[in-house]
């Protein structure tokens, strides 16, 4: 890895005491979607690996309490950990398809330990439901010094590829990096059970190849990546979060676990076990392929090891006609469009970045979750999912050929894709003189990034967020990148920079993840009709924090500086006596207000929208000031109007609840269900209405308790077309919301009006399915609006069929107003998705004030 990490230790009870065992920094608190032919280097077939055992072999042997080798503290292999065993969990959901249940696991993981000396596990980490995830590692043993000198070798790699390419002992001894992810989406569930069969029959095979694949590679297997889902069979975590859509903003604790293991263990191949595709789903992928990927180095290999993985799927024998299952799909080979590698949300879209040069979603043919889980007999269901398994165990075994086979290149591709981003060389576009043995590619395969000289995130003046660029040097830093901070002020590319300026040198090896997060990104609406989800997901657009790009400049930048391993404090309290003044522009500095505002402490708010706190809350500011990174600047503004501790009932998706939350507001989830069975509006200030409510679906009662809500006083605040059609059916704000094309994406310019909701908002937001508004009555103000010309930046919007809904349409419409019903109701409208996946950091605060305008008294 780039960037050192401390080494933390955690205690694990075995039969000689106290054993120490090294844990990553993730474990401390802090995609679903198929060409075809595979030549092996050595030129002959090579034995398949033994075919998949069952784990009856051990079961018995924790029964039995069979010792297991001798436990290594001097940091080589084995790593044995001893697990300690969940209570029995009998609503476990994967009890019915026959499958191992959380709580086996740990038992299962332990046995496995004991049957020779190829497998470690450890903890990589906590759901957010509070499970723990497993990692486990299979390889030959290795002594301390071996293990150091892979780590040797593993950093050289990255940090100094081009010595690297000439490194003798790499190319004889480094043992390749094998990563599999099982059941990422919760009721997605075989891959788990497939990962326990190839352990255990790579823990006991004595022939010669399972021999030679162990002392040349490191295989790695996460073998539940999302346990609050398998248990509950369902695909999102215990936050309600997809974790298949957040390897960019990484706001759950299992996306960082993966994240960290990607940097630590730097895989070179990469599997994601999904379900359910019939026939058998095995990427890479249809266009848009990412921009910012060596895209040649790894079509070439993703291609060969698709077309392995195929053959050893239809080798199992599975047909449609005896099984109901399909022959697989490669959409690379298969398909035109609608099952892309663009957005780097995904796990094996993110893998790339870290140095893999071959990383596939895999899907499952037979359907075993949501209604056929309920609906066919348990019998049906575990005959499905055996399948699954078998093919799941096929894929992963095939992956482990290819990567045997293949050892020499494909560490020299994983070498060069960051060779090439330390020289600051330009991409190779693909083709089939650059990807020789790809057939099929075209002009419509051709994605590649411009990159820039370097970034610059300034300090001073010139920076709109102190508290934002923080959180996106910290970002940056746990994603690999190399960060460096000027200790005095310089010149760069003709701009002045004062001293505490960030530089992102974009010659470094992991280049392609720094221009993933800092790049604007591209509009992509022209080249394809249809994607499979987000376009557009700019960090440095929509993270509140002022980026400078940098294209051209005659050297690198040259600056007396330092590489960090995290940003410098931003908080502080302005010295003196008076009263104090706390921007309301980010999400930290919602939290920060939050908590005076629960203190008891009497805040007032600005005119433009920022909150007044008075001198006697200087103690309280100094602690918040510190935990948040925010700053309170000296005033002697007296501030309008007062501000309340605001309790929201909210009925939103998991996303926005936890963005709510993330800003320190006091979430009430309601819905339509909810308001029918009775709701005390007694326990809530405002109403926040994005999904799950519908006016017109509420019983007498409950509208009647809910009218006098609003015809009380308090605030509505409404996002997208739920929102605004529960507005139009209460009668509330005159506005009239236009949808564009529901399909439509990513990052767009806006302007804003100022004021208490988007007074100092960025120039940017999201959308998603974007909404505007248009006929808007008397006293009904527009508070923010998209950008007169070219509205989108980067993503995906196009016009629907008939030619409305495109960007050209919504441009110069008001995409937020406000105003006050003829009930009383203040009401601000959204037609914008300022807390998308919890992932626009820079635009929370857009909607926080809106919540507090509907509090405010």
């Amino acid at each position: 890895m780039g960037i050192p990490r401390p080494v933390l230790l955690a205690t694990a009870v075995t039969a000689g005491g106290l054993l120490l065992v090294p844990l990553p920094a993730s474990a401390v608190p802090g995609r679903d979607d198929s060409r075809p032919h595979h030549v092996r280097e050595s030129g002959a077939p090579a034995a398949a690996l033994p075919p998949a055992g069952r784990i009856s072999a051990v079961t018995a042997l924790a029964a039995l309490g069979t010792p297991g080798p001798a436990l290594r503290k001097d940091g080589g292999y084995p790593r044995r950990t001893v697990l300690e065993a969940p209570p029995e969990n009998a609503a476990d959901k994967s009890i019915k398809l026959g499958l191992a249940p959380y709580h086996a696991l740990a038992p299962r993981l332990n046995a496995l330990q004991k049957l020779g000396n190829r497998v470690s596990v450890e903890v990589a980490g906590r759901s957010a439901g509070g499970h723990e995830l497993y990692l486990v590692t299979v390889t030959a043993p290795e002594s301390a010094r071996e293990a150091g000198e892979q780590e040797r070798m593993r950093e050289l790699i990255e940090n100094s590829p081009a010595e690297a390419a000439k490194d003798r002992r790499i190319k004889s001894a480094y043992k390749t990096p094998v990563f599999i992810n099982n059941n990422i989406h919760g009721n997605e569930w075989e891959g788990t059970d497939a990962a326990l069969g190839l352990i255990e029959e790579l823990a006991k095979a004595k022939d010669g190849r399972t021999k030679d694949l162990l002392a040349k590679n490191r295989i790695y297997l996460n073998v539940t990546s999302n346990p609050d889902g398998r248990i509950a069979g369902t695909r999102a975590n215990a936050n309600g979060f997809d974790l298949n859509r957040d390897f960019i903003t990484a706001s759950q604790p299992e996306t960082r676990a993966v994240r960290q293991i990607a940097i630590d263990k730097q895989p070179a191949v990469m599997l994601d076990l999904h379900g359910y595709v019939n026939g058998t789903l095995i990427e890479p992928t249809t266009p848009p392929h990412g921009e910012n990927y060596e895209y040649d180095l790894f079509l070439k290999n993703a291609y060969a090891n698709a077309l392995g993985m195929e053959k050893a799927v239809n080798d199992l024998g599975y047909t449609s006609a005896k099984d109901g299952v399909e022959p697989p799909v490669i959409p690379f080979r298969d398909q035109q469009e609608g099952w892309d590698d663009w957005p780097p949300i995904f796990t094996p879209q993110y893998m790339p970045f870290q140095g893999a040069v071959a990383s596939h979603t895999v899907e499952f043919p037979m359907t075993v979750n949501n209604r056929s889980y309920d609906t066919l007999p348990a019998e049906e269901l575990r005959r499905r999912a055996a399948i699954n398994t078998d093919i799941a165990g096929a894929v992963m075994r095939a992956t482990l050929d290819y990567t045997l086979d293949h050892r020499t290149s494909v560490i020299a591709d994983q070498i060069e894709t960051f060779r090439r981003g330390a020289a600051g060389e330009a991409q190779r576009p693909v083709s089939e003189k650059t990807v020789p043995g790809v057939p099929g590619i075209g002009p419509e395969d051709v994605y590649t990034a411009s990159f820039p000289r370097a970034y610059v995130i300034p300090a001073g003046g010139a920076q709109r967020s102190a508290t934002a660029a923080a959180r996106l040097v910290d970002h940056l830093i746990a994603n690999d990148v190399r960060v460096r901070q000027a200790r005095a002020a310089f010149r760069f590319a003709g701009r002045s920079y004062p001293a505490g300026s960030y530089v992102v040198d974009m010659h470094q090896p992991k280049r392609g993840i720094a221009n993933v997060i800092l790049s604007e990104g591209r509009d992509i609406s022209a080249d394809v009709s249809t994607m499979y989800d987000i376009s557009g997901w700019s960090l440095g657009l929509l993270w509140g924090a002022s980026v400078d790009t940098v294209r051209k400049a005659d050297s690198g930048p040259r600056f007396d500086g330092r590489t960090v391993l995290a940003a410098s404090a931003t908080g502080s309290v302005a010295a003196g006596r008076g009263d104090l003044r706390l921007r309301l522009d980010d999400p930290k500095e919602l939290a920060a207000l939050n908590s005076l505002l629960g203190q008891g402490v009497k805040v007032r708010r600005a005119a433009d929208g920022a909150a007044v706190v008075p001198s006697s809350a200087r103690r309280q500011a100094g602690v918040l000031a510190d935990r948040y990174g925010v700053v309170f600047s000296a005033t002697k503004e007296k501030g309008t109007t007062g501000l309340h501790r605001t309790r929201v009932a909210a009925a939103v998706t998991p996303g926005e609840q936890f963005a709510l939350r993330e800003m320190g507001f006091e979430v009430l989830p309601v819905s339509t269900a909810t308001l029918n069975a009775g709701f005390d509006w007694t326990a809530a200030d405002v109403l926040y209405v994005s999904s799950g409510l519908q006016y017109g679906a509420l019983n007498p009662a409950a509208r009647a308790a809910l009218d006098g809500f609003l015809a009380g006083g308090a605030g509505l605040v409404t996002l997208g077309p739920t929102g605004a059609a529960f507005n139009t059916a209460a009668g509330l704000l005159a506005a009239e919301p236009v949808a564009g094309n529901g399909d439509a994406n990513g990052v767009v310019r806006v302007a804003n009006a100022g004021g208490a909701v988007t007074g100092g908002a960025p120039a940017h937001t999201f959308v998603y399915s974007p909404l505007w508004f248009t006929d808007l009555g008397p006293g009904v103000r527009t508070e923010q609006s998209y950008a007169i010309a070219d509205p989108l930046v980067s993503g995906h919007w196009r016009a629907k069929s008939d030619g409305s809904g495109g960007p050209e349409d919504a441009a110069g419409k008001a995409s937020i107003v406000s105003g006050t019903s003829a009930q009383g109701t203040p009401v601000v409208m959204f037609g914008t998705e300022p807390l998308f996946r919890d992932h626009p950091k820079g635009a929370f605060a857009q909607l926080g004030r809106a919540l507090l305008s509907g509090s405010a008294g």
